[in-house]
């Protein structure tokens, strides 16, 4: 079957009231749900795990493979259970998903959305994927989420930040656990104010595609709103890996904060080479230059080592959290690969339960009943708070962190530090809001 070729065969729709980790019955049974995409009929089922494995987010894609790992074996009973003893929902039994073992495919995104989609595509012809996540770009979560829709399929998108995800985007058979752009800039914006006063002059670079765009807006009418002059806005290719020719412009610019709305690879590259042109060092205005980066990750932290130190962005969450849900995932993914957890392995690893857990209340693998069973769904325990899945757009809200470098780190993997906790309450916005408008959600596809 090819993509273009992929037929429905109807849309179901459930009576299920789900919120507060408490479903109702729900009239999928298996006398009353028709034909789906890819109905498992044996013992087992297949979900398919699309990551970078190459290109930029490689390191992301990397963890966010451990994780899925990592969240199969505690479905199928093994390990410890991780966040599974901690999810306020309690479903999920360590026996699979619906009693049929949890088997996966893996495919490379190579960070490009061309060969994510053929990726997502053989997985479902091929090998029979019920379900598709994975992703550390969002021009790969739009595209592939695209595709889903089109098959008949659910997408658990991974990391994706982009407003557009869940906004022009959005798409009913997909889903996003991960925070986004506005929300980045609605944490940060107070926080830069109180730092760096509100006569600021910022000069932004940005990665050409999807989630830049939406980042850089978001962040320039979020501390434009406080005072800051936007000097300039440049737009990097996703390939680069020298930036030298971006930076040297921002000297002479009469910049004195220079934004970094670069992730992965890009951002490890683009702040070293910031740091080589001694921006860090100057006086620009009568202040001290400041470097912001919107979007963080202790892989990031990593890769920029020392560059990293006083540097203030957000991020989904982060290891350090003392929780019970954190404090168990960090337990079983350390004692499983030696090394804490990264946000990209906390997102998928959420996503694959929230998959799982979604199937056993609703009673089907049915695409209509496991979306019916998400929409308005809330729940606690999986490391960010209490959590709500918005039915309007398929959002996930809950707290988002803002956090800086370490200046005084006391290992590799302690490199940041988180410096606020932003409530929900000041994330939040309207389902209409301007930035996340253009697109229908449309209706369950059922294959």
């Amino acid at each position: 079957m090819s993509t273009s070729n992929f037929t429905r065969r109807g849309m179901l729709k459930s009576s299920a009231m789900v919120g507060a980790g408490v479903a109702l019955p729900t009239i999928f049974t298996a006398s009353s749900a028709a034909a789906y995409m890819n109905e498992p009929t044996g013992a087992s089922v297949t979900l398919g795990f699309n990551v970078p494995q190459t290109g930029p987010y490689a390191d992301e894609g990397a963890d966010e493979l451990r994780a899925y790992e990592l969240a199969v074996e505690h479905l199928n009973g093994g390990g410890d259970g991780g966040m599974m003893n901690t999810f306020s929902s309690k479903a999920l039994k360590g026996n699979g998903i619906l009693g049929k073992k949890v088997e996966y495919v893996t495919g490379d995104t190579q960070t490009k959305s061309d060969a994510a989609r053929a990726s997502a595509k053989s997985m479902i012809e091929k090998d029979g994927a019920i379900m598709i996540t994975g992703g550390s770009s969002s021009g790969v979560a739009v595209a592939v989420q695209g595709l889903c829709q089109e098959a008949g399929v659910i997408f658990m998108a991974g990391l994706t930040h982009s407003n557009d995800t869940t906004g022009k985007d959005k798409k009913a058979n997909g889903f996003r656990h991960f925070f986004n752009g506005y929300m980045s800039a609605a944490a940060l914006a107070p926080v830069l104010k109180n730092l760096y006063g509100t006569d600021r002059n910022a000069y932004h670079l940005t990665a050409d595609y999807t989630w830049g765009w939406t980042q850089e807006e978001s962040i320039a009418a979020a501390t434009e709103a406080m005072g800051w002059n936007t000097v300039n806005k440049v737009r990097t290719p996703l390939a680069a890996t020298d930036f030298s020719s971006y930076i040297a412009p921002v000297l002479n610019s009469g910049a004195d904060v220079l934004v970094l709305n670069h992730y992965g690879g890009n951002m490890v590259n683009s702040l070293t080479n910031a740091v080589q042109f001694g921006l860090r060092d100057k006086m620009v205005n009568g202040k001290q230059f400041e470097i912001v980066v919107p979007l963080y990750s202790r892989l990031m932290a990593k890769g920029a080592g020392e560059n990293v130190k006083g540097i203030h962005g957000s991020t989904n969450w982060h290891w350090s959290l003392t929780d019970e849900g954190s404090a168990a995932f960090v337990k079983s993914f350390g004692e499983k690969y030696g090394f804490p957890p990264s946000q990209a392995a906390h997102t998928t690893y959420c996503q694959t339960l929230l998959y799982a857990d979604a199937a056993e209340r609703a009673g089907t693998f049915n695409p209509c009943g496991i979306a019916e069973a998400l929409e308005g769904y809330e729940f606690d325990g999986l490391g960010n708070g209490k959590t709500l899945y918005r039915a309007d757009d398929h959002q996930c809200f809950k707290d988002v962190l803002v956090v800086r470098g370490k200046e005084n780190p006391t290992s590799e993997f302690d490199l940041l530090e988180v410096v606020e906790v932003t409530p929900t309450e000041q994330v939040t916005y309207a389902p209409d809001h301007p930035m996340f408008a253009g697109g229908a959600l449309g209706s369950c596809n059922a294959g």
